[in-house]
């Protein structure tokens, strides 16, 4: 687990967390606890989510198990570089939908003092790298990633295998759109969705 960094109490610079993994994994869950733990130390926090993110609140930062945190939602990263003013702590949600400028943001951030921590999916319904996240991962300083359970397996999962019918990359859901899976699990399904749409172009012809 992340422990602060005290070495040098005299270092300027601050710092980046980043919190992956998949969906259902407890990413949003750790990072409001992160963030809560700040507050109660009387740190100065803002937490920011994009403004397309309205599942379960219009303000608030909200994890599955209805733990929540109150946020700025904001329409692009270059917003949060204008509004993280006067503050120790910076959280960011879902960063996987922003465009790639959150990762100079969280840079600069982190370089005016500032001990950035952001969540999201490392890798989309496809099983891709998404969006920022990976050049994230690469320039912080601390990477967590939390996992979730299969719900086939009961193993292990880091990936989010798409139940509705969509091929949008950006299609925001719960436990009715997306699954938790399992490496084999979620290649198993992959592979039998790929046969069953072959069988139906056939059988269409």
């Amino acid at each position: 687990m992340f422990l602060e960094n005290t070495v040098n109490h005299n270092e300027q610079f601050g710092w980046i967390e980043v919190i992956c993994g998949s969906m259902f994994s407890g990413k949003t869950e750790e990072l409001i606890r992160r963030l809560k733990r700040a507050q109660f130390a009387k740190q100065k926090v803002e937490i920011f989510k994009p403004a397309l993110d309205t599942r379960y609140d219009d303000q608030m930062v909200v994890s599955h198990d209805s733990n929540q945190i109150r946020s700025t939602p904001v329409p692009s990263s270059s917003n949060i570089r204008i509004l993280a003013d006067d503050v120790d702590v910076v959280g960011i949600d879902e960063a996987q939908f922003f465009d790639d400028e959150i990762v100079a943001v969280c840079n600069d951030l982190a370089n005016r003092g500032i001990r950035v921590i952001v969540a999201g999916l490392d890798m989309d319904f496809k099983g891709n790298p998404f969006g920022p996240m990976p050049a994230l991962m690469a320039t912080a300083e601390y990477v967590t990633k939390v996992h979730a359970v299969c719900t086939r397996t009961g193993n292990l999962a880091h990936y989010s295998y798409r139940t509705a019918a969509s091929e949008e990359l950006v299609l925001l859901g719960e436990t009715q759109e997306y699954e938790p899976l399992s490496r084999a699990a979620y290649y198993k399904a992959m592979r039998t969705e790929k046969n069953k749409k072959a069988s139906q172009k056939e059988n269409g012809k």
